[in-house]
């Protein structure tokens, strides 16, 4: 029977970057055995509080106490292009022994390195199998995979080694729908604690619990995202009706207080008229004047009270509402005439021909060669392969999948400013804060900005871009956004009057695009899907 005790429990943790930016502020909390989803807002501190539980970061203050060992895949898995694959499946020193022993080498070393694993090599085949990749992948470097093979290759090498606690960021980011069925087999059954940030619903919906981090606070609701989501609208809902309950408390404790004033306020003219006239002796009007003053002294003390007492309490139920910052994102007009021809694109056989406000999806399996087209696209040129696009406008906004656009030395707004150097600092600091981009956060070299915060700030660079962008040219988009910044996109690029082409495997988000056009490129050809 698997153990109800806690995997991870988080007490006080603080992490302050070099720049003085607060990450993480006082974290307290426990996540349990088991699958958990972790979701918040981009920024929130999700990727760090998980480096932090990997040790890869040293907290500021506080600390972490895990159960047992814990292995940790990155949202920004390695670069080095030269990497065997044995070696991101973490099998290549057992490997290299059995080999080197094989060819005949007895150097004790190489018996070290094997210990009791001698059928290594068949299980990194079966590794790579879970992968959808050949045995002979196991001969193959990074550089040879495509994204989407790699970060299945890691997660499968991840699972085998059975770590007692798992963390997993964003494991889905750049996979199709096949490899995304492939992470979810593999984390449908996974082998001790499995701690998931994400933005992938259907994966969320495996987890057998979803904690939130949110201002600070870390909560956890059995059962996944769906559950939490319920969970997290009826808070909202009884809050809001607490918020509205007391408010109208205070309008009429303020109302019942002005009218008693004005009662008090009448009687004290009326004392004061018949003493002027003499219509009751001094000596009566005098008494009735101080007994009047001690009941107005104690009427005005308890309608303060009362007031104070229904203030306090508005103050409390609004504290249980949640005030979720979101993007705000206004796309501004290119003008572009409706009949305009933006953008051609075509395989062997066909051409296709956007133009003035249509939106377009690229479709396709990882390794299709998507992204190759956008980027020949963004460039100028056709490249080698059968399929092209090329643009009849000049200003196009290009936002690439690996975010490679910004400058990591430069500030945030100084990449920013890069697209829109004739716009005043001040106006663009105006403009980031729909970003959520505030205050010294602008300041801030863009190689310390969270995934979220990275994609927040090319998006901003694309977008702020001066004059602005007839074609905008998007590549995956809704990677490392939450949930509610989507939805903001996707209303934004509904609503854009310039032309889009998106490539996605977030099938919800380009469903919700309301499409001119869907193409599917498969094996170098082109086809228009439904």
């Amino acid at each position: 029977m698997p153990s109800s005790s806690p995997s991870l429990v988080f007490d006080r943790v603080r992490h302050v970057w070099p720049d003085g930016t607060v990450a993480l502020d006082g974290i307290s909390g426990a996540l349990g055995p088991g699958r958990i989803g972790l979701v918040g807002r981009n920024g929130a501190g999700k990727s760090t509080l998980l480096r932090v539980a990997a040790g890869l970061l040293a907290p500021t203050s506080g600390h972490v106490a895990a159960s047992g060992p814990v292995a940790y895949l990155p949202q920004r898995l390695t670069a080095d292009p030269r990497l065997p694959v044995a070696a991101l499946l973490g099998v290549q020193a057992a490997l290299t022994g059995i080999r080197a022993i094989e060819a005949g080498d007895v150097d004790p070393r190489h018996f070290d390195a094997v210990g009791d694993d001698w059928d290594v090599e068949a299980r990194a085949q079966a590794l790579l199998a879970d992968a959808g990749l050949p045995p002979s992948a196991l001969e193959r470097t990074v550089g040879q995979l495509s994204g989407g093979q790699t970060v299945l290759v890691a997660l499968a090498g991840l699972r085998a080694r059975a770590a007692e606690i798992a963390l997993l960021d964003e494991p889905t980011n750049d996979l199709d729908r096949e490899a995304r069925a492939r992470v979810s087999d593999l984390v449908r059954d996974w082998p001790g604690a499995l701690v998931v940030v994400s933005h992938d619903v259907g994966l969320l919906e495996q987890m057998d619990a979803t904690a939130e981090l949110f201002e600070s606070t870390l909560s956890v609701v059995g059962g996944p995202y769906s559950a939490w989501r319920e969970h997290r609208d009826a808070e909202q809902d009884s809050a809001l009706r607490a918020e509205r309950d007391a408010a109208r408390t205070l309008r009429r404790e303020r109302r019942e207080r002005i009218e008693a004033h004005d009662k008090l306020a009448a009687r004290a003219r009326t004392a004061r008229r018949a003493q002027a006239e003499k219509r009751v002796p001094g000596i009566v009007a005098g008494l009735r004047a101080s007994a009047a003053e001690v009941s107005a002294g104690r009427l005005r003390s308890e309608s303060r009270g009362k007031e104070d007492a229904a203030r306090a309490a508005l103050a409390e139920a609004a504290a249980r509402v949640r005030d979720d910052d979101t993007v705000r994102i206004d796309l501004p007009d290119p003008h572009n005439a409706a009949g305009r021809r933006i953008l051609a694109i075509a395989d062997a056989e066909r051409e296709w021909i956007v133009t003035g406000r249509e939106r377009v999806a690229l479709l396709g399996p990882n390794g299709a060669g998507k992204t190759t087209v956008l980027r020949h696209l963004v460039q100028g040129t056709d490249g080698a392969a059968s399929v092209r696009a090329r643009a009849s406008v000049d200003r196009i906004g290009y936002l690439p999948q690996r975010l490679d656009v910004l400058d990591d030395a430069a500030s945030v707004i100084e990449n920013v400013r890069a697209g829109a150097p004739t716009v005043p600092v001040a106006e663009l600091r105006d403009r980031l804060a729909r970003f959520l981009l505030r205050g010294d956060a602008v300041s801030r070299p863009a190689s310390t900005l969270s995934g979220g915060e990275r994609f927040r700030v090319a998006l901003a660079r694309v977008l702020l871009t001066d004059p602005p962008p007839q074609l905008l040219v998007l590549d995956e988009p809704t990677n490392n956004l939450d949930l509610d910044t989507v939805d903001r996109l996707v209303a934004a690029l509904r609503a854009y009057r310039g032309a889009v082409l998106v490539v996605s495997h977030d099938e919800a988000f380009v469903d919700r695009l309301d499409l001119d056009l869907r193409l599917e490129l498969v094996d170098d050809a082109l086809r228009e899907l439904p």
